[in-house]
């Protein structure tokens, strides 16, 4: 009986340590796609250390498949030393994890700060492919279908409108889906994307950031069901090992 029950918790091992594969890889890709937001964005920050959430998420995803490969491994075998070892890389990971959490929680409150450059690098926008805050604003809002910081109307407060005869704003704020011969020109608002960059980027930031934290509470209650079952395996020892001697 005791062995059977033995084996039932090998086996819940073995499927948590599975699952810890798939939520290493999901926080993992998270915090990559966090770091390249980050990288393309990087002139709209105000500081650099924006990325620490993203860093310590994709170390706590390294410790996260290891982990669960060491589970699997444990879930076949009775080596002590491993169980141990599996606890120890249990625990650094979800402090990461957690640390990950507090700092995705800390800039989450404070995004509104955190992107405010974004407003200085659409004034000094050129128009010029060459210039690197130009280009990263007609990416931006290419790739979040938005335009100006709040809306097309700030595009009306910038030297370069005054340059073009107060008539355009640039090509990038047109929404060429529904209207394909816009040409951005001031007068036909309505084929330009109505949202600003500014509420566009927050709220990606802001969802990405979300998923962070709230993956580290799923973590923590796997951590829980990883630790009570491998403290049944360190705790009940198999009735197998023992032999009954039989003295004539």
């Amino acid at each position: 009986m005791c062995g059977q029950r033995r084996n039932a918790y090998k086996t819940a091992l073995r499927l948590t340590s599975q699952l810890l594969w798939v939520v290493g890889t999901v926080v993992g890709l998270s915090a990559v796609y966090l770091l390249m937001k980050y990288r393309q964005n990087s002139l709209f920050f105000a500081q650099t250390y924006f990325a620490l959430p993203a860093f310590f998420a994709l170390c706590s995803a390294a410790f996260l498949l290891a982990t669960g490969f060491l589970g699997f491994r444990i879930s076949l075998g009775e080596s002590r030393c491993l169980q141990g070892l599996f606890v120890y890389m249990l625990v650094v990971a979800f402090c990461l994890e957690s640390t990950a959490s507090a700092l995705a929680f800390y800039h989450s409150k404070k995004l509104d700060s955190d992107i405010a450059p974004l407003s200085d690098v659409f004034q000094e926008y050129t128009g010029s492919s060459q210039d690197a805050s130009s280009r990263a604003v007609d990416v931006t809002q290419e790739e979040f279908q938005c335009c100006g910081v709040r809306n097309y109307t700030d595009w009306m407060e910038t030297s370069w409108f005054n340059r073009t005869g107060e008539l355009l704003v640039p090509r990038s704020c047109c929404n060429t889906t529904s209207f394909p011969s816009c040409n951005g020109t001031v007068d036909q608002p309505w084929q330009f994307y109505p949202e600003g960059c500014h509420m566009k980027l927050e709220r990606t930031l802001k969802f990405i950031l979300s998923f962070i934290i709230w993956s580290s509470l799923g973590f923590f209650l796997m951590e829980v069901v990883l630790l009570l079952m491998v403290a049944k395996l360190m705790r009940d020892k198999d009735f197998l090992e023992y032999h009954i001697m039989d003295y004539k």
